[in-house]
């Protein structure tokens, strides 16, 4: 196990410098850019420019014949923009400065906020994890007992009426269910239970860490219920069907013969073999819901989580927040299939990963 996981460790290396590669390409061939916005806005506002050059000046096209809006503009001022963020050196060298700065944990500053990314990165991590990390921890809470249950009594009506909340709650779209939540409880035009943003109050240094804990729960129930709401439906039925294959195996039948209890039969015996392809999906489902779940619900509640400042770095063409929280996505992403193997020899230790090699 050990030498196996030496080599998945390895493997994180050039997987990650294969995704980094294939999206800095995909930028060169993009439309518009920083200088671009930054020539818009100096033809509308005058010879300006808000922009904070990367130390690592790296990400963007270089190879542009022209840029829309720089007829009437100085070509020396083009060509000062272009130098000022990086741009006026080759892709290929732009891309080993970038990766080299990223060997040392150095991601440049945010070309429009005069902030260094590690600090946005930093800053908005620890949102998003509260959010992937507690709607996760629901929906499994949720999801196994209920597929359990769900298979003990499949076809009874227990097993109907369940069904029918889950695929009602399945098929409810999670940002609209947020807007929903926020418009009865959070003061839209019924009850004003709720904050409507962020995850903690102004005032939250000044309480006791016990107020702390209740101001940071009562900021997070919202976004946490609309996360989970249509999240537990898939892994409901996976864990029940999960359980109605291993229930009618031969070596369940052989231990109900021998007189052991249904909850002995379910849990000693069932239950390790039914939880594999549950805990398979354990790392995609973490990576989902902290970065695609998680962004519409960030934006809706005013969150600064780590993939809403992705998003905005997209649209803003902010090139070093871009490459650098693309690096923090799939680093973290690589990891947690690490995770998810570890765990699958923690759930049953017959799996061997180094046998199969």
């Amino acid at each position: 196990m050990f030498r196996y996981l030496l080599r998945r460790l390895f493997l994180i290396v050039p997987t990650l410098f294969g995704i980094m590669v294939i999206n800095f390409v995909i930028v060169q061939f993009a439309p518009g850019g920083p200088v671009e916005q930054a020539i818009i806005n100096a033809s509308g506002l005058g010879v300006s420019t808000t922009a904070s050059v990367s130390s690592a000046a790296s990400m963007g096209p270089s190879t542009q014949t022209g840029y829309t809006g720089s007829e009437g503009l100085d070509p020396e001022f083009v060509a000062r923009l272009e130098k000022e963020f990086g741009f006026d050196k080759p892709a290929h060298e732009r891309f080993l400065r970038m990766i080299w700065s990223y060997m040392r944990l150095d991601f440049g500053d945010s070309y429009f906020q005069n902030v260094a990314v590690l600090d946005l990165v930093v800053e908005a991590l620890p949102v998003s994890v509260s959010l992937g990390l507690w709607s996760l921890l629901l929906i499994y809470s949720i999801s196994i007992p209920l597929g359990v249950a769900k298979a003990v009594r499949d076809g009874e009506r227990f097993d109907v009426w369940t069904s029918a909340v889950v695929f009602t709650a399945y098929a409810i779209p999670g940002f609209l269910f947020a807007v929903l939540l926020i418009v009865f409880f959070a003061g839209g035009s019924y009850l004003d239970w709720f904050p409507m943003r962020g995850l903690v109050s102004d005032h939250f240094d000044e309480l006791s860490w016990l107020g702390k804990i209740g101001d940071y729960l009562w900021h997070l129930a919202l976004p946490l219920i609309a996360m989970t709401i249509g999240g537990f439906a898939t892994l409901t039925m996976l864990t029940k069907n999960s359980f109605l294959e291993e229930i009618n195996k031969q070596f369940v039948l052989t231990a109900r013969a021998k007189g052991l209890t249904q909850r002995r039969v379910l849990f000693g015996h069932v239950f390790r073999n039914a939880m594999l392809i549950v805990i398979a999906g354990f790392p995609a489902a973490f990576v989902g819901l902290l970065f695609t779940a998680a962004l519409l619900i960030e934006v809706i509640f005013s969150l600064d989580g780590i993939g809403r400042l992705g998003y905005e770095a997209v649209v803003k063409r902010d090139y070093p927040v871009f490459f650098g929280t693309l690096f923090c996505f799939t680093l973290i992403g690589l990891v947690m299939q690490l995770i998810g193997d570890m765990v699958y020899t923690f759930v049953d230790p017959r799996i061997d990963f180094e046998s199969r090699q």
